[in-house]
């Protein structure tokens, strides 16, 4: 996904919350404006005021494909984990850049105090305000420091927030293509388990069908028990096939309603994708696939912004050990209850050097440096793996793209042996081995068209994610419309 295909669906949470009242108030709550950094969502900026995360959650038609990607976005968990995440970051840099404005502090000290002696019960007060009066002082203490100069620390501590805000950015956009990834894989596993579901209701019709024609036999004569019994437990073994793939396929439900964010029993009414025979791949470059995924992959941007955080943390560590000039001034006011009133200001420069901190500056550069050296190696090893991704992926689509020409003559075969075999039977001619035999290979062949025909969309749609590729603007043309409860 590149940067122009980064705006999704804004978050249900974040779309619930109100507006600030006042302009006033939105700048007190973000004076930098450091919330504009983090990456937005589509939801945010949709027509007409419009948030199309509200449309998403209870809709009143079918859902095809793209409707059931922006379901995701919307409410998945980890897409609004991943949100929050740079979203702290945001605020860190909002912290980094408050180094470069002055700090100011009101400290207020009230007294009351009664300074007197006694001597044979007669009071002689010490300071005025009459005989052992009580004296009452108000004193506010205005002060301000401004940091001028601490050899580049600030600069670092700023450079290092920001590039850790850029990193938690690409990390939230590898968290989208991860969250969209995980959709469509539930989404074809979904059909994949309905269309097993309704080849297994087909071999059982046949079993059953052989089973007939076996007791029919049977009865005339014409086959021993035993061809019964066989039939018997083909028909058995294909109720239990059955069984299983409809269990398998309630599975597949609540995985593709975990990954919109929804509970596992919720009840979706999915639109049917139209399957369409895989297009050839084998012309592509790898090469220049690679290329393009370390152009493209967020992750791998998150690595490279993550390594320049580190390095900028080791010039923060040095500059904690370096001398440091700051403007500092101070206005005070000191009231009694006695007529003393005073005042007083200073302005000054104030130049702060660190001697000696138990070798704590040390130990703290070393440790920068060292996780400096792992942000590295991080990056080093997803960098070495993306190529390995890319590669895997591509040969998985070639393998998926073959065994599905494979599966279709496998396929056509195995119909027209089983077809032979039934009649075979039926006429007296064939036993019951051969049907046995026959079902058994077109049931597997059944299977593995269908599951040949989904691995080849979950494996172009994996492709797409291992190059940074995948978007959801060409999904809507790969549902026919046709609704499945």
């Amino acid at each position: 996904m590149n940067r122009h295909h980064l705006k999704f669906l804004l978050l249900s949470a974040v779309a619930a919350c109100p507006a600030p009242a006042s302009a006033d108030e939105s700048w007190f709550a973000d004076p930098f404006a450091t919330g504009r950094q983090v990456h937005a969502n589509q939801g945010m900026s949709g027509s007409a005021g419009q948030n199309p995360c509200q449309n998403t959650h209870e809709a009143d038609h079918a859902w095809s494909l793209s409707d059931v990607v922006d379901q995701a976005l919307c409410y998945n968990p980890r897409t609004r984990q991943a949100w929050a995440a740079a979203r702290v970051q945001a605020a860190q840099t909002g912290a980094a850049k408050s180094a470069y404005l002055p700090t100011v502090n009101l400290n207020t000290a009230a007294q009351y105090s009664l300074n007197s002696s006694s001597s044979n019960l007669q009071v002689t007060t010490i300071s005025g305000g009459g005989s052992g009066a009580p004296i009452s002082r108000v004193t506010p203490i205005l002060s301000m420091n401004y940091l001028l100069y601490n050899f580049g620390g600030r600069e670092a501590q700023l450079e290092s927030a920001q590039r850790s805000l850029e990193a938690a950015n690409w990390s939230h956009d590898a968290v989208l293509q991860s969250v969209m990834f995980q959709a469509i894989q539930a989404y074809y596993q979904l059909f994949a388990s309905q269309a097993l579901v309704e080849s297994t209701h087909a071999v059982e019709q046949a079993a059953a069908e052989a089973l007939k024609a076996a007791q029919v036999r049977y009865k005339v004569g014409a086959v021993a028990v035993a061809d019964t019994l066989q039939a018997q437990t083909l028909f058995a073994q294909a109720q239990m096939n059955r069984q299983k793939a409809e269990g398998d396929a309630q599975v597949a439900a609540g995985n593709l309603a975990n990954a919109l964010g929804l509970e596992a029993d919720r009840r979706l009414n999915i639109a049917k994708p139209s399957l369409q025979k895989p297009d050839a791949e084998r012309d592509a470059d790898v090469h220049q696939l690679i290329d393009a995924a370390k152009q493209l992959r967020p992750d791998l941007a998150a690595a490279e912004a993550s390594v320049r955080a580190a390095e900028a943390n080791i010039d923060v560590a040095k500059a904690t050990g370096m001398p440091s000039v700051s403007l500092v001034g101070n206005y005070a006011f000191s009231h009694t209850s006695t007529p003393s009133d005073t005042q007083s200001w200073s302005v000054g420069v104030q130049l702060s050097i660190p001697l000696f901190t138990g070798f704590n500056n040390t130990y703290q550069v070393r440790s920068a440096e060292q996780q400096a050296e792992v942000q590295q190696a991080n990056h080093e090893v997803l960098n070495r793996s993306i190529g390995l991704a890319v590669w895997t992926a591509f040969q998985n689509l070639n393998t998926a793209n073959a065994t599905f020409r494979s599966s279709e003559d496998l396929l056509t075969s195995a119909l027209q042996s089983e077809k032979v075999a039934m009649g075979r039977y039926k006429m007296g001619a064939g036993n019951i081995l051969d049907i046995v035999t026959a079902q058994s290979a077109l049931a597997n062949a059944r299977m593995q068209h269908i599951q040949a025909q989904y691995a080849w969309l979950i494996q172009k749609a994996q492709l797409a994610q291992a190059i940074g590729r995948l978007d959801i603007s060409s999904l809507d043309n790969n549902a026919s419309g046709q609704a499945v409860d």
